[in-house]
């Protein structure tokens, strides 16, 4: 098992479950790092200091927070101590609410919750009391000295915590102009409910995948190994511009309906790749520096 980024309880009422904290997501993107193209050298970068134009050592920086342009407040250690809440090792679940009330738009990043030494069984009553009543905790809890809402919810057989945004980071959707349902007509909804319908499938997440990044992966791990990859890209559809919806409509239907019939094939978002070796004279290049 993974190594927690976490320990503590998770708390509610007079009840406290010693839990642990562990990462849900896995980053499987290539990263890159920045080269000097002349003897492909790894680039380090300084912190310069906009007046003097000379490199900044790490002792030498404090944080300061620009109140207007150009005018800086310095905030010290002391100043962030002052602002801190009471650090404590629980996550503290506030209220429990029903899970169809939060907006989407709320949850940030997942983890996992894992019983700690001594937990298992009110950690498996807490979990089905959840599930049996469709209910989400609402908590708040210091990861690495910031103060965090999040969700506690039943996936599976696990209690998962959610990194929830304050309701004052969302933007109002008050602040855009959008269009109005009023002048939409029966005969186009009804078209368009159609189209959504023929579309409509069982969620099965391992279905979508990343195409970039393994189309990424097989251009590195060929040039790796001296090689060139060529991938054929497939042709993006023409959007032209939209005259008559209805008329869209139907072209929409009427092309979904004969993607049905050739599903066996292969789907034209998928690239195909063909490595070849490395012309010859290639070969007579010298290593670089790196």
């Amino acid at each position: 098992m993974a190594r927690a980024i976490w320990k503590g309880a998770l708390a509610f009422g007079l009840v406290n479950i010693p839990v642990e904290v562990h990462v849900a997501v896995r980053d499987h993107r290539p990263h890159f790092r920045l080269l000097h193209a002349k003897d492909k050298s790894p680039v380090s970068f300084q912190r310069v200091c906009a007046r003097e134009g000379k490199p900044v050592a790490w002792q030498d920086l404090v944080k300061g927070y620009e109140y207007s342009k150009g005018h800086f407040v310095v905030l010290t250690k002391e100043d962030f101590r002052a602002a801190a809440v009471e650090k404590t090792q629980r996550v503290d679940i506030l209220d429990f609410v029903d899970a169809s009330e939060i907006d989407d738009r709320f949850f940030e990043t997942p983890y996992y919750l894992v019983p700690g030494k001594s937990g298992e069984q009110a950690y498996a009553l807490l979990r089905e009391a959840m599930r049996t009543t469709k209910r989400v905790g609402i908590a708040k809890f210091i990861l690495r000295d910031v103060q965090h809402l999040a969700a506690v919810e039943v996936i599976k057989e696990a209690l998962t915590l959610t990194l929830l945004r304050f309701s004052d980071e969302l933007v109002d959707t008050g602040t855009f102009s959008l269009p109005s349902s009023k002048q939409i007509r029966k005969t186009e909804l009804d078209m368009a409910m159609a189209l959504v319908n023929s579309l409509a499938a069982e969620w099965k997440p391992e279905k979508y995948t990343d195409e970039y990044r393994e189309n990424l992966m097989r251009i590195i791990k060929a040039k790796s190994k001296g090689k060139t990859v060529t991938l054929e890209a497939a042709e993006e559809p023409r959007h032209a511009e939209v005259v008559d919806l209805m008329e869209r409509l139907r072209q929409s239907l009427a092309n979904r309906g004969s993607a049905g019939k050739s599903s066996g094939r292969q789907t034209a978002s998928a690239a195909k790749a063909r490595v070849s070796k490395k012309p010859a004279a290639s070969k007579s290049r010298k290593r670089s520096a790196a």
